[in-house]
């Protein structure tokens, strides 16, 4: 089944810059419907390069969905304005995550992406912060028993 257009907010967040990111999109059908969502940690990266990393994500959610047109919103004026050509890509990390976006972009009849102010994208945002923290709680817990582990095989 084709779709013939979805509507998706994209967020990406790091606490660090560089490092512990997630991802959150929301994505609607043309009425507004939610259809899908992503709320995903994605390790250790930079805010806008986890700003691209969700746009990927939502690209090849929209293109397993038998998207036709995708109309991204995303508060990250930089992000927007490199996919749309007004400014150029000169940081070496994002230029393989631009051209994975020009790629996938390429599969679509339509495709467009517009900077929006962060109010207007709270759902991704808190889609981006729940997988924050749900990443940084499970680093917590991972890290606690190894280092009481380590304390006990010390010698004394």
């Amino acid at each position: 089944m084709k779709i013939q257009k979805l509507l998706i907010k994209t967020d990406g967040r790091s606490q660090g810059n560089p490092g512990p990111a997630a991802i959150g999109v929301a994505i609607k059908d043309e009425q507004g419907k939610l259809i899908a969502s992503i709320s995903q940690p994605i390790g250790r990266a930079t805010n806008n390069q986890a700003e691209y990393r969700a746009v990927i994500a939502a690209l090849k959610k929209a293109i397993g969905l038998g998207a036709e047109q995708v109309d991204i919103r995303s508060d990250s004026e930089l992000i927007v304005k490199q996919i749309n050509g007004r400014y150029r890509v000169k940081n070496a990390a994002l230029k393989s995550l631009y051209q994975q976006v020009k790629q996938l972009q390429s599969q679509l009849k339509g495709f467009t992406i517009t900077y929006i102010p962060r109010r207007q994208n709270r759902e991704a945002d808190s889609l981006a912060g729940k997988a924050l923290k749900l990443s940084a709680y499970s680093l917590i817990r991972v890290k606690i028993p190894s280092i009481a582990r380590k304390a006990r095989a010390a010698p004394k």
